[in-house]
C-alpha cells in the first residue's frame, strides 16, 4: 500500500477470487486505542502473569503508544521479557524499560553487591 500509494487492497481466496478489499484504515485500527485500555492489557497480560498481582512497586505508564515499565521487581531475569511481551500488545509503539532489581541487605549478604549502588 505505502509503496503504490493505494488506500485499498483487495483480498481474494487461493483461487484469486475477489472475496472483499481492505483499507489503510481497517489495518491502522487495532493501533488506536487509548493509552489506558493499553495499559490495563500490559498490566493484566504481561505484569501480572510475570510478576503476580502483588506489583505496587511496578508501574505502567503511557504516552502516545510508549509504555514505560518502572519500578523494582524481585525477579531479575524476568526484565528483558517483560519488555518483550509488552512489545507483542496492541497498540504498543514502543517499550521503554526503567525496572530494576530490589536493593540486597549488606548487613544479611555483606559479600553480594548492591544493585542500587554503582560499582566503583
Amino acid at each position: 500500500m505505502a509503496c503504490n500509494r493505494g488506500e485499498r487492497l483487495p483480498v481474494v481466496d487461493s483461487d484469486g477470487t475477489l472475496k472483499g478489499t481492505v483499507s489503510c484504515c481497517d489495518l491502522l485500527k487495532i493501533f488506536l486505542r487509548e493509552d489506558e485500555v493499553i495499559a490495563a492489557e500490559v498490566r493484566h497480560d504481561v505484569v501480572a502473569r510475570l510478576y503476580g498481582t502483588h506489583t505496587e512497586t511496578f508501574r505502567v505508564e503511557l504516552d502516545d503508544g510508549v509504555v514505560t515499565l518502572a519500578g523494582q521487581v524481585h525477579e531479575t531475569a524476568l526484565i528483558p521479557l517483560a519488555a518483550c511481551l509488552a512489545r507483542t500488545v496492541p497498540g504498543v509503539a514502543d517499550v521503554r524499560c526503567a525496572l530494576v532489581g530490589t536493593p540486597s541487605h549488606p548487613d544479611l549478604d555483606p559479600d553480594l553487591p548492591d544493585p542500587g549502588r554503582p560499582v566503583t
